[in-house]
């Protein structure tokens, strides 16, 4: 052969190794054909960039889609814009955005949804690391939930996202006679029917949606780029927290690790919500009555109960805030669903007592369908604030944190599946009442940081800090100053 022969053939096979090298995508035909019969009302577009910077009209945009922005539904039926600021603190402290993630978008209904309410959401960059992050919704919230605080997060780093609504659309107003509806708090003239109070809705089917859009994203992962996911990753907040926490105990085949942020527990035994919201219900009135006293005994039922202190600023209380968005409509729609013999309003939520309820009801047979168990097969890592004062981290992380440990029986350092509770000292549940008191301490940092420390153990076998109190203004330490939990629930 000679050597101008040697050389063109050198040359050729040099081309058609990079040629094999290059990763070769599909596109949104294939994507579709692929989704067909599995997902309904599919909408598929390239976009220039998948980050929240996007505000594109169609059909290269937007990102987050505006609210009541699906036809024939009714007001707050489906809210991404408001969704994906419910647990992200305002500029200049969300996650920052320095680079345009071009790729493919696609969202559309579970096709085996009956109710035609279960949604799912696909992000796949054009430069893929080869790796997938399924995330929970917040609440009642939609598949846009986490574009602030995890989307823009992972996507930059190369990961592909999928997200889901639990199966359920949020709520719409509704009227007292409803049987379902609940009032948006004690002293409001407003109601809403949340989705998921329906029958046909039960919150088992949180668990079902986090796993079915796992599986569909990795699917649809394996036709874009020719290839599964070699790792998947879930994480979410609050109740995408729960649902990151049943991912992790019941399908350790299809995650290799998650970040539960503020996840919510349930413990038919106790504790949950049903048991510690009616305190706070209760208790509220004449806490206000005593002039935000924190001596009065109205004070020190609520803190009882597990709930941190009050902080008081003029005629401005974090309790109050608390009591105004949160306490009784979330009780309200527990209460519901779980108990729904209950008298809401008659008998009223702050009486409500779970103990004489479970002879005279189903209501714990009802909880232990949606427990969290503990039983943690891959490795998990909770961060908690300890100024929640919805999800009070004594009753929900602590006490998730504690049934981990009985299940291990004190066995956790020596498992491939650990978990860790990294508590934040003054977090509270949502970031933007910081805005409001600024004693209080941003968690999403903290949340997103547990996310590369958990790849660098799954991956590389890093060694995870360990269980701490992060202080404030402080990070996540291997060798931390306060191991464990927080000594105090405040710090001023």
């Amino acid at each position: 052969m000679t050597r101008r022969m040697t050389l063109g053939l050198t040359v050729f096979l040099g081309i058609m190794f990079l040629i094999t090298a290059v990763q070769v995508e599909a596109g949104c035909p294939e994507i579709l054909d692929f989704l067909s019969g599995k997902a309904a009302d599919v909408v598929c577009f390239e976009s220039p960039d998948l980050t929240t910077n996007n505000v594109n009209p169609p059909p290269t945009g937007p990102t987050t889609p505006a609210n009541n922005s699906l036809p024939g539904l009714p007001l707050f039926a489906f809210t991404p814009i408001t969704d994906r600021g419910v647990i992200s603190p305002d500029p200049p402290d969300r996650t920052p955005i320095t680079k345009e993630v071009p790729g493919i978008q696609v969202q559309g209904r579970f096709g085996d949804d009956p109710t035609g309410e279960a949604r799912f959401l696909l992000r796949l960059p054009n430069t893929w690391n080869g790796k997938l992050v399924v995330a929970g919704a917040s609440g009642t919230r939609s598949e846009f939930n986490g574009d602030f605080a995890w989307c823009d997060f992972v996507l930059q780093k190369g990961y592909a996202y999928a997200s889901q609504n639990k199966g359920v659309l949020n709520l719409f107003l509704s009227t007292a006679s409803d049987p379902l509806a609940c009032r948006l708090n004690p002293t409001s003239l407003t109601f809403v029917h949340f989705y998921d109070n329906e029958p046909e809705k039960p919150f088992t089917q949180w668990t079902e949606f986090m796993i079915d859009a796992a599986r569909l994203a990795r699917d649809a992962v394996k036709v874009q780029y020719n290839k599964h996911p070699r790792r998947t990753y879930a994480v979410g907040t609050s109740n995408g927290g729960y649902q990151v926490r049943r991912a992790i105990e019941e399908a350790p085949a299809l995650f290799d690790g998650g970040v539960d942020w503020e996840g919510t527990f349930i413990d038919p035994q106790g504790p949950n919500l049903l048991m510690v919201l009616p305190p706070a219900i209760k208790n509220f009135p004449a806490y206000v009555a005593s002039g935000f006293d924190p001596n009065s005994a109205a004070a020190q039922a609520i803190q009882a109960a597990g709930y941190p202190p009050d902080i008081v600023s003029g005629s401005l209380s974090f309790w109050l805030l608390h009591s105004n968005a949160f306490w009784e409509v979330t009780m309200c729609q527990w209460q519901k669903r779980f108990d729904p013999t209950y008298d809401t309003y008659g008998a009223g939520l702050g009486n409500y007592d779970y103990a004489s309820r479970v002879p005279v009801t189903d209501v714990e047979e009802e909880l232990a369908k949606v427990a969290t168990t503990g039983k943690v097969k891959k490795p998990l890592i909770t961060v908690a604030g300890t100024m929640d004062a919805l999800l009070p981290i004594q009753r929900d992380a602590r006490a998730y944190q504690a049934k981990v440990a009985a299940s291990r029986k004190g066995n956790n350092e020596h498992r491939n599946a650990q978990h860790r509770l990294y508590e934040v000292q003054n977090g509270n549940h949502i970031e933007t009442f910081r805005n409001f008191f600024p004693q209080l301490e941003f968690i999403q940092p903290h949340a997103q940081r547990p996310f590369d420390l958990l790849v660098d153990h799954v991956e590389s076998r890093a060694p995870l800090p360990p269980d701490q109190c992060i202080p404030r203004g402080g990070a996540i330490s291997a060798t931390p100053a306060q191991p464990g939990n927080c000594a105090a629930l405040f710090v001023p």
